[in-house]
């Protein structure tokens, strides 16, 4: 019985494949747990009318990153933090500072987990960080740390 996945189902299949199962299987374990219906041919055309409607929302997604990423080309962002001798901060820059400095200075607001750093940031300076907006975009900021 073929059937259209609701839901992953390790070892089986990522939600919206068309899975051949077996009658029981399907019957008494994936139909009474609503992780798949079976694939009719107004089941599978609603499946393709949502995938097409998915790949038109992430191509529009994946735009918007890059308008984005193009707007962080131009952008530095200077976070003040205090220092001891020779330029040594007490503690590191972290990616949260980072996120509320772009925020504050340019409006521009980014979740702190999309920002990677290499390295911890533990002394004044430039330093280039990276900024994931989309799985396919990766805008890099520039960050200058000055000491205060």
């Amino acid at each position: 019985m073929k059937v259209i996945l609701l839901e992953d189902i390790k070892g089986v299949g990522k939600k919206g494949d068309v899975y051949n199962a077996a009658d029981g299987y399907a019957r008494n374990f994936l139909f009474p747990g609503k992780k798949a219906v079976e694939a009719t041919k107004s089941n599978l055309r609603e499946l393709e009318l949502k995938q097409k409607a998915n790949a038109q929302k992430s191509l529009e997604e994946l735009e918007e990153a890059q308008k984005t990423a193009k707007t962080f080309e131009d952008v530095t962002v200077a976070v003040t933090v205090k220092t001891g001798e020779n330029g040594k901060i007490f503690g590191s820059v972290s990616n949260k500072e980072i996120a509320e400095a772009l925020s504050v200075q340019f409006n521009l607001h980014v979740d702190k987990k999309k920002i990677t750093l290499k390295e911890p940031i533990k002394t004044v300076g430039s330093f280039t960080v990276d900024v994931k907006l989309h799985p396919k975009v990766t805008a890099r900021v520039k960050v200058e740390v000055k000491g205060g």
